[in-house]
């Protein structure tokens, strides 16, 4: 896990072995699931109405993702969650050890971004419009940028070798991965990392859901 390629922040590289296996979702959560959550009352925050069903929700915070994971683990008895930074990292590798899941280097319809050939890069696509990685999860890079369980650390120094999450008590600010429609794409390299304030909305993040 990790990179040395770009940033401080996504260094050292690290071993990970997991304590346990996990799933992790397809796709990312999409506006028709999101609303159905709505619907039920499990989720307070309402999107565009008139928006496709089949794109990802996105303009959604930390607090309104980990509400989405409740809602469903509470309607289907299991224990939905959001991933942890290393099983996000692990999930969109695909196997690889590459910088992009299929390479070195972006290729063209690829990703949904702000300079990837043959993507708008103005707005979400919807999910699944592009190859999925080598384990046949979508939009793993690019399209929205996902929230995980993580609090945010300047450099992986200390985080947890079992693939857990690393929290600490009221941190303000949560990790995203795989970037979003609106960055470039530096920033959907399988290593890349970002940081938000947990409670503020942002029209390039939404999130997919987790479970053992």
């Amino acid at each position: 896990m990790g990179s040395t390629e770009a940033f401080p922040f996504e260094s050292p590289p690290h071993q990970v072995t997991f304590a346990a296996p996990f799933y992790i979702g397809e796709r990312e959560v999409t506006l028709a699931e999101w609303r159905a959550c709505v619907a039920e009352g499990g989720c307070a925050y309402s999107p565009d109405p008139a928006a496709d069903g089949a794109l990802p929700v996105s303009n959604v915070d930390w607090n309104d993702a980990r509400q989405y994971a409740a809602w469903l683990a509470k309607k289907t008895g299991k224990a939905y969650r959001l991933p942890s930074e290393a099983e996000w990292e692990y999930a969109a590798r695909g196997g690889s050890r590459t910088t992009y899941p299929w390479g070195a280097a972006m290729e063209k319809n690829r990703a949904n971004c702000r300079g990837c050939e043959g993507a708008s890069g103005s707005a979400p696509a919807p999910t699944g419009s592009f190859a999925p990685n080598g384990f046949g999860l979508y939009d793993m890079a690019g399209n929205v940028a996902e929230w995980v369980e993580d609090c945010w650390s300047d450099s992986y120094r200390g985080a947890p070798s079992d693939g857990s999450a690393q929290t600490r008590p009221q941190c303000q600010e949560r990790v995203l991965r795989g970037g979003s429609f609106n960055n470039d794409p530096r920033a959907l390299r399988s290593a890349a990392r970002f940081k938000y304030d947990f409670d503020v909305r942002y029209p390039g993040n939404g999130f997919r859901v987790a479970r053992p």
